[in-house]
């Protein structure tokens, strides 16, 4: 998706416009002249298909925020002509005002505590909704597409972003209704008794109008390099656990623990300096409002002293003056929430409007023939992850049921790449990347077909939990009989059933207290267990001695002998088992000959 949207940080003096004292106001009135406010109604349209889901709860919660607001100011009217009627000595009234008053802000005070509640779980439904919806669109995001953002950067919009639009998705419109209404009736119930009185109460917007644009503006700057930072600190942090293990091998830990001060001193020196601006602006504003309610309280004095509004009148203009200024200030601070709401909302759908995988429900048809295996078969097949920068060339690949497969060659030159094609993670700019059933039928690679095969890849990918939650992700209904059973098929079972509580003994995040070859079989043993017709390993027995390899492998074409099994290796012991053998090597993918192949594991 193109994002055209400005960031509204961005303070372009020859761009932007000031109306009523506002730059929100004029930033969107910006928009409605170039067309782009376009793309704010399009990210509130996006926010409203949530919001939308629990519309009529919404409303319940608007009408009981109306309904509240009014008994406040019952609660305050009865306030005053209580207060008029003990100074006057007139007790006729007394019970009935006290009644009214304490009544109407114990509904109030009752009511305000359900809308909490309500607010709270509507957030917590739509948070939940939309993180849900968001979680499932960036799995299913083209691989492609999704790995040009950083971890950090996925997660501070799916937490912080998603964050913001859910809580507004639920409190905008109905604050809109809400302080509207709150505004109007304080400055008609201030006016029914002293016009003079309601306009010096409003005296006070117009400043406010300009401390809020200064505050606008510092607070956009700020939002956007605290947002940067964010980012940039959770991906340090991300990186930084990932890679525990190395960074202490090293013995680089206070090099990474000056990377998390250099963050958290930026982080401190900005909120700082942001606080400090706030601060002057709000000690200013404080002076203004300090003077606003100085000449409220002597005009309040002088209307007293001239018999023209008793004690209770006096008490209602000073507490609704300030009521007034307040209701006033949040009409304006929609604006800018509004703003940045639609910022977030942007973000997330950035994410959202990513391409998607390539789905073909055709596939499931291939299920029929599992029993059989599957040829894989590359044609012709030219690809590059950036342009003109070919990384695989007019190259052909096949693999047969029932046939361990290596792929060899050096590190970079495209095995990985090679793997990537055949799972239909990405796909060929030409040629053809298929699977081949007994009965001749073909399917084209995507999303659809990788449930028919079982994937070990580089590196370590043991999650933390137990021995058993780890195998159960790939078959959730496994016995303990078929957990064993995998693991006795990966060379895995001999220390297994050794350890205390032995399928329920605890992993580390990572594999963690685990060696790497014990972590490599766990991680086989979670593939066999699938039990797919096609068996993906990526350097996947890198860590384990020459003969429980072999023996492994065997028992993996032992357990289905119409798997289809293809190796990378960098090892010569899997190559004289191996049917086939392709090396990789300037983008271009050769099949050896037995000879060739015999001499590349001698050479070895």
């Amino acid at each position: 998706m193109t994002n055209n949207f400005e960031s509204p940080n961005e303070n372009n003096t020859s761009d932007s416009q000031v109306f009523l004292g506002s730059e929100a106001l004029g930033t969107i009135i910006r928009k409605l002249k170039d067309g782009s406010f376009r793309e704010i109604l399009d990210d509130w349209k996006w926010i409203f298909t949530y919001s939308k889901r629990y519309k009529w709860i919404i409303v319940y919660y608007t009408a009981l925020g109306l309904l509240s607001s009014s008994l406040g100011m019952v609660s305050a009217l009865a306030s005053k002509y209580l207060i008029d009627i003990i100074t006057g000595y007139q007790t006729d009234k007394l019970a009935l005002l006290l009644i009214i008053m304490i009544g109407s802000s114990i509904f109030s005070l009752l009511i305000n505590s359900v809308l909490s509640r309500i607010s709270l779980k509507i957030s917590l439904y739509i948070n939940n909704d939309i993180q849900s919806d968001i979680f499932n669109k960036i799995i299913d995001a083209d691989w492609l597409a999704i790995s040009n953002y950083s971890n950090g950067d996925i997660l501070n919009r799916f937490n912080g972003d998603i964050g913001t639009v859910s809580n507004n998705a639920v409190s905008w419109v109905p604050s809109i209704i809400l302080n509207i209404y709150n505004f109007i009736l304080t400055f008609v119930v201030i006016m029914y008794y002293s016009p003079v009185m309601a306009l010096i109460a409003f005296s006070s917007a117009p400043l406010m109008l300009i401390i809020g644009k200064l505050r606008l503006r510092r607070m956009r700057e700020y939002n956007k390099q605290v947002r940067e930072m964010s980012s940039k600190l959770m991906s340090f942090e991300v990186e930084t656990f990932y890679n525990f293990d190395t960074i202490k091998s090293f013995g680089v830990t206070e090099h990474y623990s000056k990377g998390l001060r250099k963050w958290q001193n930026k982080y401190k020196d900005f909120s700082l300096e942001y606080n400090l601006f706030s601060i002057k602006t709000g000690a200013v504003a404080s002076v203004f409002g300090l003077m606003i309610s100085l000449v409220s309280f002597c005009y309040c004095l002088y209307l007293l002293w001239t018999h023209q509004i008793q004690y209770g009148t006096m008490t209602l203009f000073m507490s609704q003056g300030s009521k007034l200024s307040g209701s006033f200030k949040s009409v304006i601070s929609i604006i800018p929430s509004f703003l940045n709401s639609s910022v977030s909302a942007h973000r997330i759908r950035e994410l959202v409007e990513l391409p998607k995988e390539v789905h073909i429900p055709e596939s499931s048809d291939m299920d029929t023939w599992a029993d059989d295996g599957f040829e894989i078969r590359m044609s012709n097949v030219n690809y590059a992850y950036v342009e003109d920068n070919r990384v695989i060339t007019e190259s052909n690949f096949v693999a047969k049921p029932g046939e361990i497969v290596a792929l060899v060659g050096p590190s970079g030159e495209g095995k990985t790449t090679m793997i990537r094609l055949i799972l239909g993670l990405i796909h060929p700019e030409s040629g053809h990347v298929h699977m081949v059933a007994s009965n001749g039928n073909t399917v084209h690679m995507n999303a659809d077909t990788r449930h028919l095969f079982a994937y070990v890849p580089q590196g370590n990918t043991i999650l933390s939990g137990t021995i058993a939650e780890n195998l159960r992700m790939v078959r959730e209904d496994a016995t303990d009989e078929e957990i064993i059973e995998a693991l006795k098929i990966a060379c895995a079972w001999d220390f297994v059933k050794d350890m205390p509580d032995t399928l329920n003994c605890n992993i580390g995040e990572r594999g963690r207290g685990f060696s790497e070859g014990q972590a490599q079989r766990i991680a086989i043993a979670r593939a066999v267990l699938r039990d797919s017709p096609i068996l993906l390993l990526d350097e996947a027995t890198s860590a384990l001695d020459v003969t429980t390899e072999r023996q492994v492998l065997r028992n993996i074409i032992r357990q289905r002998p119409n798997k289809t099994c293809i190796v990378t290796t960098h090892r010569p012991s899997v190559l004289n088992m191996c049917q086939r053998v392709y090396r990789v090597l300037e983008t271009k993918v050769t099949e050896l000959s037995e000879e060739e192949s015999s001499k590349m594991a001698i050479d070895f």
